[in-house]
């Protein structure tokens, strides 16, 4: 339900950007695979003069759910107020003809499998595969809903890389012989949306910034949960590091890490090393036949963390540029990884319509570290010291305190933080 409600959230907020809706809420409906989706205004309006006034954002949300998320049967409009009156909004099924039926999908997934992954001839045996099943009749008359989980599950299955995966939210489909115009291409070219507009989603989340803190001891502590771009996250990335600057020792944590871009993870990893250029990482497409090259950044804005022990902590859900992250620096010799093995996604990956209501995810390229000569698919990074994730950060902050108590010119005041936060370390633990 998770990618349904973020399918909603989307439309909502695009719908009624003048904030007089409150949220917006899907659950199970009366039949196997129905959803009911639920709008809620202010208590304080009258539904049926809101209703007046939004009747045309109001039709176009019926639209596009019937559209997107057609197993959303049901539309509802109402408020939390006692005894509220409802409006109803059923699906009419006018729009049903301009849905794929569940083995169309497959077959289509199947084609931009083919088409655009990474390994073509795994590509083909992971599509045999699943067409086997389609011809035993496992997909027929699924709802989108549970056909993408049960369609992603075996295309992982068969081909081991978690990167691969059919989802909700489709887009339009291009013509034929109508050129991709991917995203970062069009923003290359001036179109598509300015970079404050892309800006303003990372803004919401601080650009994956999600705690920066000085703990007892003087121990830095970041917990990233993605790694944006440096053109939207830059400024963010130099303030976070400027606030740990001054510490004796860094924990960055990517327990809770889905990934980003290999750009940020370069910029990340120049604050941690000096400012000879190191070439990073490489990716290569398998589109294009070409490989980018990551350099770490020889001039920053900031100071850099230097000549001080670093600790990354991770999990098994630390995924692909948090993966990249934590593997770069453990392979530069600059971090020491503790925690769980992490989930092994190494090749960068683009989403391709299927439908209105469904896209595939085909990892199109893959990462080739040229510090070891291969990458952490299907292994995850692999800990120096494991450890279960929600014992990371204790390993992790005990053994950074011992670092300070070692050192010779920590002053008394910071020296009897890091032995009283050691010993309630110890006393607890």
């Amino acid at each position: 339900m998770e990618q349904v409600a973020r399918v909603l959230d989307h439309e909502v907020k695009r719908l009624f950007p003048d904030g007089t809706v409150q949220r917006a809420e899907v659950r199970r409906g009366d039949g196997p695979g129905l959803l009911l989706v639920q709008v809620f205004i202010p208590g304080t309006e009258d539904l049926a003069a809101w209703a007046e006034e939004h009747r045309e954002p109001m039709a176009e949300l019926r639209r596009e759910l019937s559209l997107r998320l057609p197993s959303a049967r049901m539309l509802e409009f109402t408020s939390d107020a006692p005894d509220a009156p409802v409006i109803s909004m059923p699906d009419d099924g006018s729009l049903a003809a301009e849905q794929l039926s569940s083995q169309d999908i497959v077959r289509r997934a199947l084609a931009l499998l083919r088409e655009n992954y990474v390994f073509p001839e795994l590509a083909g045996q992971v599509a045999a595969s699943v067409e086997a099943r389609l011809d035993a009749g496992e997909y027929d008359n699924l709802d989108e809903i549970a056909l993408t989980e049960l369609l992603t599950s075996h295309l992982q299955e068969a081909s081991g890389n978690k990167h691969l995966r059919v989802g909700l939210g489709g887009a339009r489909i291009p013509e034929p012989g109508e050129p991709r115009r991917d995203r970062d291409a069009g923003q290359a070219a001036g179109r598509g949306p300015g970079r404050q507009q892309m800006r303003r989603p990372g803004q919401l989340v601080n650009f994956g910034i999600h705690r920066v803190e000085r703990l007892d001891g003087n121990i830095g502590y970041l917990d990233l949960r993605g790694v944006p771009p440096p053109e939207h996250a830059g400024p963010a990335i130099t303030a976070a590091m400027e606030l740990v600057a001054g510490t004796f020792a860094l924990i960055i944590d990517l327990r809770r890490n889905g990934g980003g871009s290999p750009h940020g993870v370069a910029l990340w990893c120049s604050y941690l090393i000096d400012e000879r250029p190191i070439r990073l990482n490489d990716i290569f497409s398998a589109e294009t036949g070409e490989t980018t090259q990551f350099w770490s950044y020889p001039y920053l804005p900031g100071r850099r963390y230097l000549d001080r022990p670093v600790y990354v902590l991770t999990s098994s859900k630390t995924f692909s540029g948090g993966e990249d992250l934590g593997y770069t620096l453990q392979a530069l010799g600059r971090a020491e990884v503790i925690g769980e093995a992490t989930g092994g996604g190494a090749h960068p990956t683009r989403p391709f319509p299927i439908s209105a209501a469904v896209h595939i995810g085909v990892p199109h390229a893959r990462s080739i570290s040229p510090l070891t000569g291969t990458n952490w698919q299907g292994t995850g990074v692999i800990p120096d010291t494991p450890a279960p994730a929600d014992q990371a950060y204790d390993v992790a902050y005990t053994k950074a305190l011992r670092h300070v108590l070692e050192l010779g010119d920590v002053p008394p005041p910071i020296a009897d933080e890091a032995r009283d936060a050691l010993a309630s370390r110890e006393l607890t633990g």
